[in-house]
């Protein structure tokens, strides 16, 4: 199937004009990063989340009655892919100080209620784990199960037949859990996903993503070197540093202004830049394919409509591709939940500044640098 086959537009005599509403877009996107700065997940920062689903639909306001009293300080509650589910994101990865004892003693108590008078342990403790001293192995072992079947993290410190000892861990998670359900006791939940990470973890998983991003353009730029023209190739990655810069701007612009879009930057939005950065080498690599067949055939045509005849001639191609992928996009960011939500707006976004970037600017530095130069385009 074939649109726009005889499509004839002077695309790069508007250059100018793209230019100007390129130069736009980056200014208010880079007053929005100095201004609001970007926001940054729990992959990145550091912290502490917790997913949970409960069984009946739930107040989001009331929620966060419930965690911001708590003792763990600023705690960030949203709803979590319908009525039912609910995101709480906090910086802490240990439980406070004066919030340990109070964990440790619903733990203990726990414990006397399923056997009362069992003589107890404690033989290690530390603000993340608690180590237990059990009297024999048999009740080591249903204390573990009744502990796991309370939400408390619980495992044998060792796989020995005749282990007397567990290990529960004490999170943040766990001290969210157990306030919920004694705030909720009628509509029960279980819980999705759990995560924490360490300010040093986030702190490289940061470095090495930005270390991605930029060793992927670099790569492109000698793939293209090789392929092409230096000048194809150098083109083609200021474009690429044009999608993601632009990108980030619009990240930093909307964050907590559209309902529903989380615009924090984690792991998921790394691997959404990743591909939007493929995709939009893959436009730009089918339109310079055009030039350089168009060049061989049409070897005095002046190099604008010689452009101009490659982006037309490759539209139909551009627009069939990216229309089937915004539409898998569409339904992705309408009903993949909220943690697909943001990745697909942001590969959405990214195909759509990647084709405009394929004519406007990769191709029209091409232009200018054939102008400017006064050299005659080669392969």
């Amino acid at each position: 199937m074939r649109l726009f086959e005889n499509l004839n537009v002077d695309f790069l005599s508007k250059r100018r004009l793209f230019y100007g509403l390129s130069a736009a877009i980056f200014l208010i996107g880079l007053i929005s990063i100095v201004f609001r700065g970007l926001i940054f997940g729990i992959d990145f920062k550091g912290g502490s989340e917790i997913v949970l689903q409960f069984e009946q639909p739930v107040d989001i306001a009331e929620v966060r009655g419930y965690v911001e009293n708590i003792g763990l300080g600023n705690v960030e509650v949203k709803t979590f892919g319908g009525e039912t589910g609910i995101l709480i994101r906090t910086e802490l990865q240990a439980i406070p100080e004066e919030i340990y004892p109070r964990v440790l003693e619903s733990i203990n108590n726990i414990i006397e209620t399923r056997f009362p008078g069992l003589p107890v342990q404690i033989i290690d403790s530390t603000r993340t784990s608690v180590t237990y001293q059990l009297p024999n192995p048999d009740t080591t072992n249903i204390l573990v199960n009744v502990l796991n079947e309370a939400a408390v993290e619980t495992e044998e410190v060792s796989a020995e037949p005749g282990n007397t000892q567990i290990l529960v861990s004490v999170g943040i998670a766990d001290w969210i859990k157990e306030n919920l359900r004694e705030r909720m006791p009628d509509n029960p939940f279980t819980v999705l996903k759990e995560e924490s990470v360490g300010p040093k973890i986030g702190a490289e998983l940061k470095e090495n993503a930005v270390v991605a991003v930029l060793f992927s353009l670099l790569v492109i730029l000698v793939y293209l070197g090789f392929r092409f023209k230096f000048i194809f190739a150098a083109a083609a990655v200021i474009a690429l540093f044009h999608d993601v810069l632009i990108t980030l701007g619009i990240f930093a612009l909307l964050y907590n202004v559209v309902p529903g879009l989380n615009f924090e930057i984690d792991l998921t939005v790394v691997a959404a830049f990743l591909t939007l950065v493929g995709y939009s080498i893959n436009d730009t690599v089918v339109v310079f394919d055009r030039v350089r067949e168009n060049m061989k055939i049409h070897k005095t045509m002046p190099v604008k409509d010689l452009i101009n005849d490659s982006i037309n001639k490759t539209m139909s191609r551009t627009i069939i591709t990216s229309g089937t992928t915004l539409l898998t996009i569409l339904v992705l960011l309408f009903f993949g939940g909220e943690v697909l939500r943001t990745f697909a707006f942001t590969l959405g976004f990214g195909i759509i500044i990647g084709t405009y970037s394929s004519i406007f600017v990769a191709s029209a530095l091409v232009l200018e640098y054939a102008n400017r130069g006064k050299k005659k385009l080669q392969f």
